[in-house]
This record gives C-alpha cells, structure tokens and sequence, in this order.
C-alpha cells in the first residue's frame, strides 16, 4: 500500500485496516512456521504497511497536539 493511498483514509479506516493486516501477519507468521509459505516477501510488505500506518497516524496525533498548543498559546 502507498503512504498516499493510506493520507486519503481516516483514521478509523486506518484503523480497521490495521486490524485487518495484524491478523494477516499472525497468519503468514503461522504458515512460514509451518513451512506453508508461498511468497516469503508477503510477511515483510505486510509489516512495512503496518509500520506506515503507525508513522501515518503519529503524524496526525502530532499535528493535532501543535494545532491545540498553537490555539492555547493565541488565547492567553
């Protein structure tokens, strides 16, 4: 997935895709266990995806605090 594709999502879209890519790495982890694997590149593109999600959502969690610190420092 690209980072563009994840900033047009919500943060609760993000979030369920979150869920969704957790359960597929628990389950490419179970079959690279059991020698099931097809395509070993799967669990790697899977975790970096997660690992964007998390970056993505930091971002927002940061810009939304300097927006509220930026709002209190013009009030007082």
């Amino acid at each position: 997935m690209k980072v563009q594709e994840i900033r047009d999502m919500s943060d609760v879209q993000i979030h369920q895709e979150l869920e969704a890519l957790e359960r597929r790495v628990f389950d490419l982890r179970t079959q690279a266990e059991t020698e099931e694997l097809g395509v070993p590149s799967e669990l790697r593109t899977a975790r970096r995806d997660i690992a964007r999600m998390h970056t993505i959502l930091r971002e927002r969690e940061m810009s939304r605090q300097a927006d509220t610190a930026g709002e209190e420092k013009a009030t007082a």
